[in-house]
């Protein structure tokens, strides 16, 4: 080992039975308090807090202390994202009526579709998945990944993913809530292209 690391025999036995030097049992010991800390904060403190929390009873742990030692040990808070809105119904564009009226029975392959857009936070931003769900099974036969919440990123996407995987019965309901991406043109132009298809749409806030 001693050749591998280009390092000296006796270098190696001196290090061996050396002791902890007093900056490093305190370092230590901070460390054992600051993840005490950290997990106590369901892992949202970073280094400003934690500091703050221990120079109550500690003397001398300066916040680059603090954070030298948690970048060492690869402790970091999670940044808790703010809660994001994905339907947008205050719009002036048409609305269908409730056909689906809340019968989520399906006998035929087809027949029924419901869609959603829901969000995922992640360190790079917020990604928007957008679904599509066969009643009779409960199958997501379309999906979407995009960053962006519009409809040639989100619906229409996972539309045509849709029709691709699953056979359309003619009279399809497809049930949304009243979102921008459901009601634009764009996404009404191509929805009846594939079949007669009657939309549905929630009533406002459910």
């Amino acid at each position: 080992m001693c050749k591998v690391f280009k390092v000296s025999r006796s270098g190696y036995y001196n290090w061996l039975r050396s002791k902890p030097s007093k900056r490093n049992l305190e370092n230590q010991l901070l460390l054992e308090r600051i993840k005490g800390i950290y997990q106590d904060s369901k892992q949202r403190y970073g280094s400003p807090k934690i500091a703050m929390i221990l120079n109550k009873d500690v003397k001398h742990a300066s916040r680059v202390r603090i954070a030298r030692i948690m970048r060492k040990a690869q402790i970091r808070s999670i940044i808790r994202q703010k809660f994001k809105v994905t339907t947008n119904s205050s719009h002036q564009l048409p609305v269908c009526d409730n056909i689906l009226n809340r019968d989520f029975k399906a006998q035929d392959l087809g027949e029924k579709w419901l869609s959603d857009i829901t969000y995922i936070g992640t360190k790079e931003g917020w990604l928007y998945l957008t679904v599509i769900l066969d009643l009779v099974d409960r199958k997501v036969i379309g999906w979407s990944v995009s960053d962006s919440m519009s409809a040639k990123n989100t619906v229409i996407p996972a539309l045509k993913k849709a029709v691709s995987n699953r056979v359309v019965k003619p009279g399809l309901i497809f049930h949304s809530d009243r979102g921008i991406q459901y009601a634009c043109e764009e996404f009404r132009t191509i929805l009846n292209k594939i079949t007669k298809v009657n939309q549905s749409m929630s009533r406002k806030g459910n």
